[in-house]
């Protein structure tokens, strides 16, 4: 490499900036090359509009993108399951570092569980994923969409604005909150959303040595994992609405089990079946073909809490994927 130090792009949010100098450190330590972090802020970042109402997580995105494009930056790092599944020219996915945690959690005032939540409980979640499921196991709760990092959403449950909050438990991990983890929810529970846990590292297409030096931190095995899960949000973009979960697991064999959700948890279609870790989009594809036989593609996002009728939908000229998986950031 001709720079003496890489230039990591970056969001500004207390999670962003640690799993970037996670990968950062990591990339140092199998490589020798030193990487600084710069600060960027999506548009995610400053709007008030509730996720869903925009499409999705892709506004995460595109700042980081933009200024990898420009020259600005020559790497970024994502939460994965913001990532778009339609590629971007000029831009690749140069690794996936191994998987952390990729189950969701819930933080309870005065730790409680969902069994022990009253009828009627606020539970706080951007993401029509978790919320369509958590109605599903409990249908007397009421999901409120939140906005704000992990921080400002757990102040909600102390202050008593809410009753509980669902974050991803890697996200809290990230920031040293596990200690306020009422529950964990098992993936046979609460699937989780394609590619949780995970991590992207994007770099120029045409960048064939920063290529090669980000494979050494490339972790095989989760990256065949979440592209089972992201061929099966790809393939059902165009032809479902509802709420995806999808979780891989295993090493040579792939187990992937995925779920289309109606929005107020009164529907679901679960698939799950295995495949070689060797072709995992294959698998992915298997499965979506599955779901839509099994009548996923009739399964629409209802009105929720997340999803209010009479509020803008995303934009139909907007390619599928163009805005990932519609899941929150935390």
């Amino acid at each position: 490499m001709s720079r003496s130090a890489l230039r990591l792009g970056t969001r500004k949010s207390p999670m962003a900036m640690t799993q970037s100098r996670h990968v950062a450190n990591l990339i140092t330590a199998r490589t020798g090359v030193r990487v600084e972090l710069v600060g960027l802020t999506s548009f995610g970042d400053v709007t008030q509009v509730h996720l869903p109402d925009i499409g999705g997580t892709g506004v995460f995105v595109s700042a980081l993108r933009e200024s990898l494009l420009h020259g600005e930056v020559d790497l970024a790092v994502h939460s994965l399951k913001d990532l778009p599944t339609t590629p971007m020219p000029g831009i690749l996915l140069a690794a996936v570092p191994a998987r952390e945690d990729p189950r969701d959690a819930l933080v309870g005032r005065d730790g409680a569980k969902l069994a022990d939540l009253p009828s009627g409980a606020t539970i706080g979640t951007g993401s029509p994923r978790r919320a369509a499921q958590l109605l599903l196991m409990r249908p007397d709760i009421r999901p409120v969409p939140v906005r704000g990092n992990a921080g400002t959403r757990l102040a909600k449950v102390t202050s008593g604005e809410l009753d509980a909050v669902v974050l991803a438990y890697a996200g809290l991990a990230r920031i040293g909150d596990l200690d306020l983890v009422s529950e964990v929810f098992e993936p046979d529970a609460m699937i989780p959303a394609p590619g949780q846990g995970a991590l992207a590292v994007e770099c120029s297409a045409r960048a064939a040595d920063l290529i090669h030096l980000l494979a050494q931190v490339n972790d095989p095995g989760s990256r065949a994992a979440v592209t089972a899960e992201r061929t099966v949000l790809a393939e059902l973009e165009a032809g479902c609405s509802a709420p995806l979960g999808a979780y891989a697991a295993g090493t040579d064999i792939l187990q992937l089990t995925a779920a289309v959700v109606a929005g107020d948890g009164l529907a679901a279609v679960r698939v799950s079946l295995s495949g070689p870790a060797t072709a995992p989009a294959r698998l992915g594809r298997d499965v979506a073909a599955e779901l839509l036989l099994q009548g996923a593609g009739t399964i629409v996002a209802g009105p929720t809490a997340n999803q209010v009728p009479g509020k803008r939908a995303p934009d139909p000229a907007m390619p599928p994927g163009a805005l990932g998986n519609g899941d929150d950031a935390q």
